[in-house]
């Protein structure tokens, strides 16, 4: 499912490739966001895993970029997969070990 490259980046592998063409997108790498990434969004609504939030913060951390319209079209477990490792990168490092033992 998801590799952890490092801290700063995680891998998420989809269950159903998003086609760009004649290419398939079988995974992407998410950077953690920067406070610019985060910009006109709510924290809130993202630690919420809240569909348009996500829209808007993950073109920005993509790599490859996805879409607004190829994430409103995604598998919703692709998207909850990725919203996940947008959540792990907003928890602090005290809250992450403690989420990470339970």
């Amino acid at each position: 499912m998801n590799e952890p490259v490092n801290k700063n980046q995680a891998t998420v592998k989809f269950d159903e490739p998003i086609k760009r063409g004649e290419t398939e997108i079988t995974e992407v790498t998410l950077r953690k966001p920067n406070t610019g990434a985060l910009r006109g969004v709510r924290l809130q609504a993202l630690m919420e895993m809240d569909v348009i939030s996500m829209a808007e913060v993950l073109p920005r951390i993509t790599l490859p970029a996805l879409s607004k319209p190829e994430i409103m079209s995604m598998s919703p477990g692709d998207l909850v997969n990725l919203s996940i490792e947008v959540v792990n990168f907003l928890l602090p490092n005290s809250m992450r070990a403690d989420y990470q033992n339970d």
